[in-house]
């Protein structure tokens, strides 16, 4: 199995576009791509807005040779529904359900978007709690689990791609700090697992103390219990600049049982740079003539 990132926090967007290629099968996991309108009060920076666009054309170079296209959730960044929609034509889509276990936002999101696509794919398949055989590997999808602690920003699909290694994807779970979004996690045995991480860059706002606590015992949990040999940990936390520390204990695990726990960057053999969370930063190095 081949796992490649190509638009991560670390990376420098909001995103988790994984391509995945095993012996029988390209898989593109979440083609998109985006930016937080605003962070410190201010609007993404011109670095920014050229990071993003170097991101999706990779995203439509590797979306254009895969076979099958995944969508865990109608969010931006993990979805794109106005630019290149050639990247469909004749691949099989798999997609969350637009109508079950979705809130309003997503629905209309959903919506939209198979209307644009429309005629375009080979077939698109819904995704939530099934399982797909292609030769040697196997696609399995979790039951719809939250966006997060609750049901206010709708649910999601952990992907799980298995081709003799494992390989887990756990879209936007915010944690996990859920039961059944780590449950997934622990019942498959993955080698490896990417996953989106606490949103501690808003704690104590909109993501409790007790959510983080929940989240670094389920990561602990997964290294403990799973034959894990990569932790890749991104997306929601590296938008926090004290990311190590808020997950300080796990990492210290991770090290005692010999896991790699790295971002998606590390990963793919390139420097954190984390625009988002440096925002404020980027904007006095690099200011913005008027």
């Amino acid at each position: 199995m081949e796992i490649i990132p190509l638009a991560f926090d670390s990376l420098g967007t909001r995103s988790m576009c994984t391509s995945v290629i095993t012996k029988d099968v390209k898989i593109m996991i979440d083609p998109g791509v985006s930016l937080a309108p605003r962070r410190y009060n201010l609007p993404p920076h011109p670095l920014e807005l050229e990071r993003q666009g170097l991101h999706w054309k990779e995203i439509v170079k590797y979306t254009r040779e895969c076979d099958i296209i995944i969508i865990t959730h109608y969010h931006y960044d993990h979805h794109n529904p106005e630019e290149d929609l050639d990247i469909y034509k004749d691949k099989l889509v798999f997609i969350k359900h637009p109508e079950d276990h979705i809130n309003k936002s997503q629905a209309k999101r959903a919506a939209y978007f198979l209307k644009k696509i429309e005629g375009i794919p080979k077939e698109i398949l819904f995704s939530d709690g099934n399982q797909f055989t292609f030769n040697n590997t196997k696609i399995t999808f979790s039951p719809p689990v939250f966006h997060g602690t609750n049901n206010k920003l709708g649910y999601v699909t952990e992907v799980l791609i298995d081709d003799g290694y494992k390989l887990i994807h756990t879209s936007d779970v915010e944690g996990p700090a859920i039961p059944d979004q780590v449950d997934f996690i622990l019942k498959n045995k993955p080698n490896l697992v990417i996953i989106d991480g606490p949103l501690t860059s808003m704690l104590g706002f909109r993501y409790s103390q007790a959510n983080l606590d929940a989240s670094n015992e389920n990561m602990i949990k997964i290294i403990n219990e799973c034959p894990v040999d990569t932790l890749i940990i991104d997306h929601h936390i590296l938008r926090d600049l004290k990311w190590k520390e808020r997950i300080a204990g796990v990492f210290q695990v991770a090290q005692e049982k010999g896991v790699k726990l790295i971002t998606a960057a590390e990963f793919s053999g390139k420097p954190i740079d984390m625009l988002e969370a440096h925002r404020r930063e980027s904007y006095k190095e690099h200011p913005i003539s008027s």
